[in-house]
């Protein structure tokens, strides 16, 4: 039971990373980013927010800005993925994070 449970959700992941659309946060201001996640969002229902280094906390402001201001609960961080990539160089790390951001949709009855 356990194992089907795991399965469904694995393909379940598959299936909204097929639908998701990525976006790559940089040293952007925090607010034009989010209007532009906004933006995406009203067409796809959802965005994977990218975001390496010094930029990983204006990723983090923009999934929280659009989940707790603009879109007042219409919307969920599904998942977060931290990981680090070995850069170039002797010992050099680069930190990543992967945010999910979905949109609830109101369902009718």
């Amino acid at each position: 039971m356990l194992t089907d449970e795991i399965e469904k959700q694995s393909s379940q992941e598959q299936a909204d990373k097929q639908d998701a659309v990525t976006i790559n946060i940089g040293n952007d201001p925090v607010m034009q980013s989010a209007l532009d996640v906004l933006s995406i969002l009203g067409k796809n229902p959802i965005v994977r927010l990218k975001a390496k280094g010094n930029s990983i906390p204006n990723a983090v402001a923009v999934a929280n800005i659009i989940t707790e201001k603009m879109l007042h609960g219409n919307s969920t961080i599904q998942k977060v993925t931290v990981d680090t990539d070995k850069a170039p160089g002797i010992g050099n790390m680069l930190s990543t994070v992967e945010i999910i951001v979905k949109k609830i949709t109101a369902k009718t009855d």
